[in-house]
């Protein structure tokens, strides 16, 4: 009989410690709140999820060469949640990377693509709140038109969004922030494209709000001369990248 609780009890702690490993692991895997905010800035700009068939997806970045400072800012922010580092194309000289495959990453996927097109969630509101988001999504798809001291504006870059969509943006802009914009319809070569606009009744406020975390490589978004101290997002570790 004793030898019979013996086995009970190390059957027991056998069970128990491989669920405390599992629950390990699954804490591994989620996202930290300021990934989340940073994953939501990304889909909203150049940000890609890739399915894998798996009941997860991965987050691909892939920037300009001139972006590498945002390339491995964003790395260190995904480290533990990424196999390699990023790697610089030998065409295009662009650098990218991606994470690894997540069940996370798929919610978001859900989200933000329909029929393999990426939309604007219903649930925008609830999600596009942070200033670490709005900064991203206009480090990725965001312009300024900057003219005279007294006249500068900034554009997102909302094309691939129906005007629904993009309304849904206006609005969480303006009730999450405060900030007033317009969708403006320019037309090229015969064809109309969406915009969020940001002018007078807005700039100022999108711009106090985002500076802080506008990385240096993107200084050129912002009023010539302008202050990017205090600065938030800073490149901790070495520029050095990680060993192949």
């Amino acid at each position: 009989m004793l030898e019979i609780c013996r086995e009970l009890r190390l059957i027991l702690e056998i069970l128990y410690r491989q669920s405390a490993g599992k629950s390990v692991i699954i804490k591994a895997m989620a996202l930290s709140q300021t990934q989340k905010q940073i994953v939501v800035g990304l889909l909203l700009g150049d940000g890609y999820l890739e399915f894998d068939k798996f009941k997860a997806s991965r987050l691909q970045i892939k920037q300009a060469e001139s972006k590498k400072e945002y390339v491995l800012w964003l790395y260190e922010q995904f480290i533990t949640k990424v196999k390699t580092g990023p790697k610089q194309r030998l065409g295009t000289l662009q650098w990218y990377f991606s994470t690894r495959s997540l069940p996370e990453m798929e919610k978001y996927r859900l989200l933000f693509y329909k029929n393999g097109k990426k939309i604007v969630p219903r649930n925008i509101k609830e999600i596009l709140k942070s200033p670490l988001t709005l900064a991203i999504w206009f480090m990725d798809d965001g312009t300024m038109d900057y003219r005279v001291k007294s006249h500068y504006s900034f554009t997102f870059s909302t094309d691939s969004f129906s005007i629904e969509q993009v309304t849904l943006l206006k609005n969480t802009l303006r009730e999450n922030f405060g900030i007033e914009s317009s969708i403006q319809t320019p037309a090229s070569r015969g064809k109309r494209y969406t915009k969020l606009y940001i002018g007078k009744l807005g700039r100022d406020k999108f711009l106090k709000i985002i500076s802080p975390f506008i990385l240096n490589c993107f200084a050129y978004k912002l009023p010539p001369n302008y202050s990017l101290t205090p600065q938030r997002l800073i490149l901790r570790k070495s520029k050095k990248l990680p060993k192949q």
